[in-house]
């Protein structure tokens, strides 16, 4: 499919409004947003939810054995047509399970956004849509947006890859707050969703030694640090030290 916005406009942004965007473009190569329509909304959404806390290789085994029990096409009807117990033999949990047959309703019912007039609706009014449903909640719409609609400006906050990707990239102790990294990717608008995409590839660099040095060093709201767990009627390792001492 024709990617639906040059490389170079975006990316030439991106470098000039942020120098560790521009780092991270050198040291991982030109990326193009290119959106995949294969599936259809509904098809996207049903793969999406399979794949939820799954490897790519268990959830492509189990969206096979799916297509297998519906004749080869796992249409709305046909997973409604399917007991419980039947989507729990293909592999769905049982809350994957609730969550298709409801995926499955709403799509009857003509409350999803349609595949011809999508283009058309916001990207939050997407969200708000999709959330709607019993198991998708925003991030996976933002997915969806990015890489199923090919929408250029979208930055999940709430997502762990880029929140890390960010943490390294920039050099930060703690991951970023997520208003904070919303706050900071103002700057990288129109253009979010390829910052996202290179946030995550600097997951992938620091992994493989490849990482640059932070080009600058940015102040914001990081996430608390984590204090351990106290057991009830257990002492720290330093008051257990003091203890011990004190009996001698």
């Amino acid at each position: 499919m024709p990617a639906l916005t040059s490389a170079s406009a975006p990316l030439s942004a991106l470098a000039a409004s942020d120098p560790v965007m521009a780092q991270l473009i050198d040291a991982v190569g030109p990326w193009e947003l290119r959106a995949d329509r294969s599936r259809g909304l509904f098809g996207y959404l049903v793969h999406a939810i399979a794949h939820q806390q799954l490897t790519g290789l268990v959830a492509k085994r189990i969206l096979e054995r799916l297509d297998e029990r519906c004749d080869a096409q796992a249409t709305p009807e046909r997973i409604l047509a399917l007991r419980d117990g039947e989507l729990r033999k293909v592999g769905f949990s049982r809350a994957k399970t609730l969550a298709l047959k409801d995926l499955a309703a709403h799509s009857l019912a003509g409350t999803l956004p349609d595949d011809d007039a999508i283009d058309d609706e916001s990207d939050d009014g997407i969200i708000v849509s999709l959330s709607r449903v019993r198991g998708i909640g925003p991030w996976t719409a933002q997915m969806l947006l990015i890489f199923h609609l090919g929408r250029p400006d979208v930055l999940p906050v709430l997502d762990y890859g880029v929140c890390a990707g960010f943490r390294l990239a920039y050099g930060l102790r703690r991951l970023p707050r997520p208003k904070a990294l919303a706050q900071y990717g103002r700057r990288w608008q129109p253009y979010r969703s390829y910052a996202a995409w290179y946030l995550w590839r600097a997951v992938e660099l620091a992994r493989e030694n490849r990482l640059p040095a932070p080009a600058l060093r940015v102040r914001v709201q990081q996430q608390p640090a984590k204090r351990p767990r106290k057991v009830p009627g257990r002492k720290s390792s330093v008051s257990a030290r003091r203890a011990a001492r004190a009996r001698k």
